[in-house]
């Protein structure tokens, strides 16, 4: 029986089911990685926040993480306010 199933053609779904199965993961592989949290805590007042690209200032008590400075760039450049 197992013969005639590999001489017959395989049903349309058969063949989407095959080609579901052996088609490569879009945007590569998976891993596998323990779950985890990103904090940051506030050298001054101990509070644990949550870790964001660009945080520069403490919410709770003000403490500056990292002074920002705004230069003239090719296409924005920085107002005077006069």
């Amino acid at each position: 029986m197992a013969e005639e199933k590999n001489k017959r053609m395989l049903s349309y779904l058969e063949q989407l089911k095959l080609k579901a199965t052996q088609q490569p993961h879009y945007g590569g592989d998976i891993t596998n990685e323990e779950a985890q949290m990103d904090i940051r805590d506030c050298p001054e007042c101990g509070a644990a926040r949550a870790y964001h690209k660009g945080l520069t200032a403490c919410a709770y008590c003000g403490f500056v993480f990292m002074e920002t400075k705004l230069t003239d760039g090719i296409h924005i450049k920085k107002e005077n306010n006069s």
